[in-house]
């Protein structure tokens, strides 16, 4: 595999979430979680120990980059043996994904927490890759990062459930001065089997433990000439759990709409001025909150029929029909609405597309209406855990649906994002 290669596939583990693992019995792995007693220079020494690199010059230029740092055999037969172990643990929790006629590759979320309870017994911090988890044993981190803020040194063992059942191990150790992260993964096979399938040690270029407790950090990575595309090793880690009620509401109003593909909660507007809105490019969206489900283009290749169109928009935002017609890119002659999907031909990908809404607070006005106040939270490049701040106005209904009534973006933040692209022009 080619050193560009293999950092590519090394950045996309990260940036997914390849964290998790751990031990057997559970007094004994309780007992293994490092503490400031550990000799963390004993831990670096015993890394990297058994690397025997061609000549000094070669070892030192490895280490000044910071990144595929040499791992011992016995850092390795360690980190494989706890994530068996930790395999092992949730095997038969894995096994009810065929049971339940599950296609393979996609576990259900349900199973997944499951797995995530099953390893919370360990005593470790561990956590899933869905949006919005929650870290359960999160103190143990917590400690080791406030720890690590002061200057001392320590070291904390991560985990983390995949998509596919498969798990991600990261041990942080801090030395004082510098922190690292011996990476590995495990994964399923075609016969069920469990196996190891990466290990990496690097550097980390700079972190930090955020006031919102987000652990944000920056790997090192390789850097052109010896790779021509960039290479993103940033990664935020969510410590603390959200409240309950800011999750719920994250996933009910914001999450389906995101900041990619329409300009719902990355624009100025309110009931009086609407107009800018991207009717066409927010249907998608809208019909996947509605319905659960991803919206089906190949059934409207002609163009969304407009009784459908305008029924879903009115009943999330308060227009008429004739306003939508006049907002909206309208085939008169069809009676449909254009529908284009996004692509390299109308839109330039950017850091802040990829970011998560986040509902950070909750104010009930006088009139009925709820203001939330929503931050963009991005994993990628930025690795910022407020890109930008709004406050999204809704109505909720007794029956619990809704409508968005306006979004004011905080502090000139419009200024700092990228222009809004819509799909079709008019």
């Amino acid at each position: 595999m080619t050193l560009k290669k293999k950092y590519i596939i090394l950045a996309g583990i990260l940036l997914t979430g390849a964290l998790i693992c751990s031990c057997g019995e559970e007094n004994e792995i309780s007992e293994e979680i490092i503490t400031e007693e550990t000799n963390i220079e004993n831990i670096i020494d015993t890394v990297s120990s058994e690397y025997e690199p061609q000549n000094a010059d070669e070892e030192t230029r490895q280490w000044e980059k910071g990144y595929d740092l040499p791992v011992s055999d016995s850092e390795k037969e360690e980190a494989r043996e706890e994530c068996m172990e930790i395999m092992e643990l949730i095997s038969d929790i894995y096994e009810q994904t065929d049971n339940d006629g599950e296609s393979r590759g996609i576990i259900s979320g349900e199973i997944i927490n499951q797995m995530a309870q099953k390893i919370k017994q360990t005593g470790y911090p561990v956590t899933t890759n869905e949006v919005y988890a929650g870290m359960e044993n999160y103190k143990v981190l917590e400690d080791f990062l406030n720890d690590s803020n002061a200057g001392n040194s320590g070291a904390v063992v991560v985990y983390e459930i995949q998509s596919d059942g498969g798990i991600g191990r990261g041990k942080y150790i801090f030395d004082g001065e510098n922190m690292y992260i011996l990476s590995t993964k495990a994964s399923w096979n075609d016969d069920n089997k469990p196996e190891i399938t990466y290990i990496s040690y690097n550097r980390i270029k700079e972190w930090k433990y955020s006031s919102k407790d987000f652990f944000a950090y920056e790997l090192c990575v390789p850097q052109y000439p010896e790779v021509t595309e960039v290479v993103d090793g940033s990664r935020l880690i969510r410590v603390k759990p959200m409240d309950k009620e800011m999750r719920e509401l994250s996933e009910k109003c914001v999450l389906e709409l995101g900041y990619q593909g329409n300009n719902l909660l990355c624009s100025n507007w309110d009931t009086d001025n609407m107009e800018g809105l991207d009717y066409n490019g927010m249907y998608e969206f809208l019909y996947a909150m509605k319905y659960q489900k991803t919206f089906n283009s190949e059934d409207y290749q002609n163009g969304i029929p407009k009784e459908e169109f305008e029924s879903l928009i009115m009943e999330y935002l308060p227009v008429t029909a004739e306003q939508i017609r006049q907002y909206a890119v309208f085939d008169e002659t069809n009676n449909t609405y254009m529908w284009q999907r996004q692509g390299a031909n109308n839109y330039v990908p950017t850091s802040f597309g990829t970011s998560i809404p986040e509902v950070v607070d909750i104010k009930h006005n006088e009139d009925g209406t709820v203001t939330l106040t929503v931050e963009a939270v991005c994993d990628m490049v930025i690795c910022d855990d407020a890109v930008i701040t709004h406050e999204l106005t809704v109505r909720f209904a007794e029956d619990g649906s809704f409508q968005y009534l306006g979004n004011e973006i905080l502090n000139d933040g419009i200024m700092q994002i990228p222009n809004y692209q819509y799909r079709i022009i008019q």
